[in-house]
C-alpha cells in the first residue's frame, strides 16, 4: 500500500502551475506577433511559425514524454522538461533573427512535451489512493489548462503594451526556477525497470504529426490541391501508419496498442481532439475581432477575456466534479460540447459595429460554460481507466490529441476565415464575415464531438465511481472482474 503524501495539495499547486504555464505558452505570444514581425523580419506567411513551432514540437513529442515518464521516473522527467523549457525561453527572448526565434519556440515545445505527461503521472501517484480526492485534484489540474490558454492572451497584452515582446518569454525563467526549487514536494516515483525507448517509433510519430500539421498550416498559402501539399499530407499519414506497424512489432513500443482497450480512451481522445479544434480557434478569432474590428488595444483585448477565465476556474473547481460524480462523463462531455457550439453560433452573429457587452461577453460566457462542462470529464474518462504504470502514456495520448486537434483546427479555420474576408485588414464588414465563418465552423466541430460522444461512449463506463473517477487499481480490478 502506498503512503499518502501529507504535502500532496501543495504538490498539486506545483503541478497545476506547470500545466497552466505549458498551455499558456501556446497563447501568450498572440498579441505580441505584430511587434515580433517588425523586430525580427518575419514575412506575413512565416509569422505563424512562432505559434506552430511550439505546437508541432509539443504535440509530436508528447507520446515520447509519456513513455520516458513511465520508464525513467516522472519527477526526473518533470525536472528535465522545465530545464529545457527555461533554455528555450532564454533563446526565444534573446532572438534577433526569425529563425532563432522559431528554434527557441521549438525548444520550448520539447520542454512542454516532457512536463505535461510527467505532471499527470505525478498527480495520479499523489491522489490515486482516494477517488474522491483524485476527482477534486483533476478538477483543479484540469482548470489550469483552459485558464492558461485564456490568461496567456491577457498577459501577452500586458507585457506587449507595457514592456516589450521578449517579456512574454522572460516570464518563464523566474517561474521555471521557482518550480524547480519546489520539486521537493513531488513524490520520487520509482522508474519502472526493464524496457527501453522506441527510437524508431518516436521518430515516426513525431515526423508524421509534424509533417501533417505542416501541410495543413501551409495549405492556405500553397493551395490544398497542389502537389506539394498532397505529397506532404500523404507522407505525414504514411509515417503515422509506419508508427502503428512499428508498435505492433516492437518489444518495447512507445505506445502499446493494447492501451486502446482501456475503457473510454478512444472516444475520449476523439472528443478531446474536437474540443481543442473548436476552443482554440474560438479564442484566437475572438481576440482578432476585439482588436481588428472593435479597435481594442493589446491590454484591453486580453482584459476582455478575463470573464471567460474567471467563469472557467469557478465552474471547474466547484461544479464540474460534483456533476461528474452524479451523472458520469458522457452527458457532461456531450452537453458541454453542445453548449460550446451554442456559444460559438452566438459569436458568429457579431456585428462590424458591435460592442463588447452585446456581441462578445454573453456569447463568450456561454462558450466558457461549455468548455468547463466538457474538459475535465473528457480528461478523466481518458485517464482514469489506464493502469498506473501507463499513466504517463495515457496522459501523453490525451494531451497529444488536444494539441494536434488545436493545431489542425486553427490551421483549417484560418484558411476558411481568410477565404471569407478575414485577410482584408481595415475592412470591418469583410473581417467580421471571415471571423463569423470561423465561429460557425468551430460550432460544427463542437457539435460533431457531441454527436460522437453520444453515439460511441458508454453510459456507465467502468472507470466511473460515485465521485466521478476511479483510481487505477480500482479500474484494473473491475477490468479483471469483467473478463
Amino acid at each position: 500500500m502506498s503512503t499518502v503524501n501529507p504535502r500532496r495539495w501543495w504538490a498539486l499547486g506545483v503541478l497545476a502551475t506547470a500545466q497552466f504555464m505549458v498551455i499558456m505558452d501556446t497563447s501568450i505570444i498572440g498579441v505580441a506577433l505584430p511587434e515580433m514581425q517588425r523586430d525580427l523580419g518575419f514575412s506575413q506567411g512565416d509569422l505563424q511559425w512562432v505559434f506552430n513551432a511550439y505546437v508541432i514540437a509539443f504535440g509530436g513529442l508528447l507520446l515520447l514524454g509519456g513513455r520516458l515518464s513511465d520508464l525513467l521516473g516522472a519527477r526526473r522527467v518533470f525536472v528535465a522538461g522545465w530545464t529545457v523549457l527555461i533554455a528555450g525561453s532564454v533563446v526565444a527572448a534573446a532572438a534577433t533573427t526569425a529563425w532563432v526565434e522559431v528554434a527557441g519556440r521549438a525548444v520550448q515545445g520539447v520542454g512542454g512535451a516532457l512536463i505535461a505527461p510527467a505532471s499527470m503521472t505525478l498527480l495520479m501517484m499523489l491522489f490515486g489512493h482516494n477517488p474522491k480526492e483524485l476527482g477534486k485534484a483533476l478538477a483543479l489540474y484540469g482548470a489550469a489548462a483552459p485558464a492558461g490558454g485564456t490568461a496567456g492572451v491577457f498577459l501577452g497584452g500586458v507585457f506587449t503594451e507595457w514592456a516589450s515582446w521578449p517579456w512574454v518569454f522572460v516570464i518563464y525563467v523566474p517561474i521555471g526556477v521557482a518550480t524547480l526549487l519546489a520539486t521537493g514536494l513531488l513524490p520520487a516515483v520509482t522508474a519502472r525497470r526493464g524496457g527501453g525507448v522506441d527510437v524508431l517509433g518516436a521518430a515516426a510519430v513525431t515526423a508524421g504529426l509534424a509533417l501533417t500539421v505542416f501541410a495543413v498550416v501551409r495549405a492556405p498559402e500553397t493551395g490544398w490541391a497542389t502537389p506539394a501539399t498532397l505529397i506532404e499530407l500523404i507522407a505525414g499519414l504514411a509515417l503515422l501508419v509506419v508508427f502503428v506497424l512499428i508498435q505492433r512489432s516492437s518489444k518495447a513500443p512507445l505506445m502499446p496498442l493494447g492501451i486502446w482497450r482501456t475503457p473510454g480512451l478512444g472516444v475520449s481522445n476523439l472528443a478531446m481532439a474536437l474540443l481543442g479544434a473548436a476552443w482554440i480557434p474560438m479564442w484566437y478569432f475572438l481576440n482578432l475581432y476585439l482588436q481588428q474590428v472593435l479597435g481594442y488595444g493589446a491590454f484591453a483585448s486580453g482584459a476582455a477575456l478575463l470573464p471567460m477565465t474567471g467563469l472557467l476556474m469557478l465552474l471547474m473547481t466547484t461544479v464540474t466534479a460534483r456533476l461528474l460524480g452524479r451523472f458520469g462523463p458522457k452527458p457532461l462531455i456531450a452537453g458541454g460540447l453542445l453548449v460550446l457550439a451554442a456559444g460559438l453560433v452566438w459569436l458568429s452573429v457579431a456585428r462590424p459595429t458591435g460592442t463588447f457587452l452585446v456581441d462578445v461577453l454573453p456569447a463568450s460566457l456561454v462558450a466558457a460554460l461549455g468548455m468547463a462542462l466538457a474538459y475535465i470529464p473528457t480528461l478523466m474518462s481518458a485517464m482514469s481507466g489506464a493502469p498506473q504504470e501507463q499513466a504517463g502514456l495515457a496522459s501523453g495520448i490525451v494531451n497529444t490529441t488536444y494539441q494536434v486537434g488545436s493545431a489542425l483546427g486553427l490551421a483549417a479555420l484560418t484558411a476558411l476565415a481568410t477565404s471569407q474576408g478575414a485577410g482584408a485588414l481595415g475592412d470591418l464588414p469583410a473581417l467580421t464575415d471571415g471571423f463569423s465563418a470561423a465561429f460557425l465552423a468551430a460550432a460544427g466541430i463542437a457539435a460533431a464531438g457531441a454527436l460522437a460522444t453520444l453515439a460511441l461512449m458508454r453510459s456507465k463506463p467502468q472507470n466511473t465511481t460515485a465521485e466521478g473517477v476511479a483510481t487505477p487499481d480500482q479500474a484494473q480490478r473491475r477490468e479483471h472482474a469483467a473478463s
